[in-house]
């Protein structure tokens, strides 16, 4: 479990909690990257990307005194960008295709089937996946959430979202695996 005393930027929050808008500019700057990274990965555009990053600050701003170093400061602020661009997503309208199917063909959960591409091809097959599948697998792969916290901010079940990932690492394989025997 995590122990809230070893949180690298307590001091600093404790800070932004009191007021401090130096404080405030201070953890901006040291989160702002990472966090506009993540937003980037899931709306894939940057000026929608810098809108959620700056709503995000806002809201983790506004709502800092909810924060209770339950866990890094940098995880609650990840999940506040997260929530956000699902929710302007979901706000867009987005198609997302989820079915409730449980993995196809018994095919088990190995992230080390994948072939060795470079990172580019494997974002380049992830933009020809489904809006559900490929916010799933991103979720779970690049965000480092596992599928019960996905199904809780997607709204849909914990099988769901394992068999989205399983259908959506096929379907990548699939594509990378054209592309090599195209080169």
């Amino acid at each position: 479990m995590f122990d809230g005393k070893t949180d690298i930027h307590r001091k600093l929050v404790e800070e932004c909690k009191r007021g401090s808008s130096k404080a405030q500019y201070k953890l901006y700057k040291l989160y702002a990257g990472a966090m506009f990274n993540t937003s980037y990965r899931m709306m894939r555009n940057r000026e929608e990307a810098e809108d959620m990053l700056q709503e995000s600050f806002s809201e983790a701003f506004i709502k800092l005194d909810r924060f209770r170093f339950e866990s890094t400061f940098g995880a609650w602020l990840k999940r506040i960008v997260v929530n956000k661009c699902i929710n302007e997503i979901k706000r867009k309208k987005a198609n997302l295709e989820y079915t409730d199917d449980i993995m196809e063909y018994g095919e088990k959960d190995n992230d080390n089937d994948l072939p060795s591409l470079s990172v580019d091809s494997v974002k380049e097959a992830m933009e020809q996946l489904p809006n559900g599948s490929r916010m799933i697998f991103q979720l779970y792969l690049l965000e480092g959430y596992n599928h019960r916290e996905i199904a809780e901010i997607l709204g849909v079940s914990e099988s769901n979202s394992k068999s989205q990932y399983m259908r959506a690492k096929r379907r990548i394989k699939d594509i990378l695996k054209d592309k090599i025997y195209e080169n």
